[in-house]
């Protein structure tokens, strides 16, 4: 029995070791152009990725990198510059033109104005009324352009409104009060242009 079993796989391991011809390649044939050609071992580690520059290659290429960084740089510093100047050029004709509004507003005030003092050897009453009407129209043209006086006759002292021309006792209003007002003070919106100029009363012992 140990016999027959020998036999059987002397017969296996042969027909293992024969070629299997189903599966075999065929052998390249010289008339179909084709050429097989050996690869080199310098084509095979940079098709591999796998060659390692040369210290002459690596120091060009950190040149190229620090090249393109300094011009880089240089063309963003020349971008801040040209806004830098635009910025500038911008605010300085916002401040040349910032007043053309207020200035148009004041023109029919400045013709009214010229007109009364052409006329001012005439009635009296009649120029009064005019400079009256003048000036009413120059506090309109002050209103639209959120210019306000500032509250003064009566009112609390106020150092950051008022200025304090002098100190007066009396009793006409009551201590640290505005007596009187002798110039007037201005603020557009929150911002005082010019206080107001008083006089402060101060309680009489």
């Amino acid at each position: 029995m140990g016999k027959s079993n020998g036999q059987a796989d002397i017969r296996i391991e042969d027909k293992r070791r024969e070629p299997d011809l189903e599966h075999e390649l065929p052998a390249a044939d010289p008339a179909d152009g084709f050429e097989e050609k050996a690869t080199t071992a310098a084509e095979s580690q940079k098709a591999a990725g796998t060659a390692e520059a040369s210290p002459e290659a690596e120091v060009k290429k950190l040149r190229e990198e620090r090249d393109n960084l300094f011009d880089r740089l240089a063309r963003l510093q020349a971008e801040f510059d040209n806004s830098r100047k635009r910025a500038a050029k911008e605010n300085a004709d916002f401040r040349d033109y910032a007043v053309a509004d207020a200035a148009r507003s004041l023109l029919p005030v400045i013709d009214n104005l010229s007109l009364a003092l052409k006329n001012a050897s005439g009635n009296p009453d009649d120029f009064r009324k005019g400079v009256e009407l003048i000036y009413k129209q120059l506090q309109d043209a002050l209103q639209k352009l959120n210019v306000q006086r500032v509250p003064a006759q009566g009112e609390p002292f106020d150092p950051r409104a008022h200025e304090a021309i002098e100190v007066v006792e009396s009793d006409a209003v009551p201590d640290h009060h505005v007596l009187e007002e002798l110039q007037p003070g201005y603020r557009i919106k929150d911002r005082l242009l010019r206080p107001a100029m008083v006089r402060v009363a101060k309680k009489t012992k």
